[in-house]
């Protein structure tokens, strides 16, 4: 068995005016927020499917449908506890992860240090194992327009004081 798993996960959520948006576990102040069948969290919802992926335990998606109504609503940081729980309970732990969040406003930059230091408490690991960027599109596609936002990550999982095959 691989010692060393890489996981990718991408997602999109349509913005819309009067929600709240939530975006790595924080609340951010913008005119717009991300719709979803739970607080729409893009950010967390990538790294839950980064290390499912990593873990080869599906997605987010089959995990916490989004057809049931237990999770209408929910905190996106509750799933990525348990996603950590289901991960640690396969035998790995995180290595690092990297997440783009592609953005047109508000800038994200500001807020990054806040969102790596939710993260890291809620994933029970240090900041310096996330590392989160943003970007734009340059005006172009639904995140130009400002009609969504979409953003991507890779982790890294390893089984801890296993010896390197």
């Amino acid at each position: 068995m691989n010692n060393f798993r890489v996981g990718f996960g991408y997602d999109v959520h349509q913005l819309e005016e009067t929600v709240d948006f939530w975006l790595g576990g924080i609340k951010i102040p913008h005119d717009k927020g991300a719709v979803g069948h739970s607080d729409a969290d893009v950010l967390i919802h990538v790294i839950c499917d980064a290390l499912l992926g990593a873990a080869n335990l599906r997605d987010i998606g089959y995990h916490f449908s989004d057809q049931d109504p237990q999770y209408k609503g929910i905190d996106s940081k509750l799933l990525l506890k348990e996603v950590m729980r289901l991960v640690a309970g396969s035998g790995y732990v995180l290595g690092n992860l990297d997440a783009t969040i592609c953005l047109q406003k508000p800038k994200i930059n500001p807020f990054i240090p806040e969102m790596k230091k939710c993260l890291s408490e809620v994933m029970h690991v240090t900041e310096n194992q996330i590392s989160i960027k943003a970007t734009t599109t340059e005006n172009l596609g639904f995140v130009g327009r400002q009609e969504g936002v979409s953003a991507y990550c890779v982790a890294l999982i390893h089984q801890p004081n296993q010896p390197i095959k």
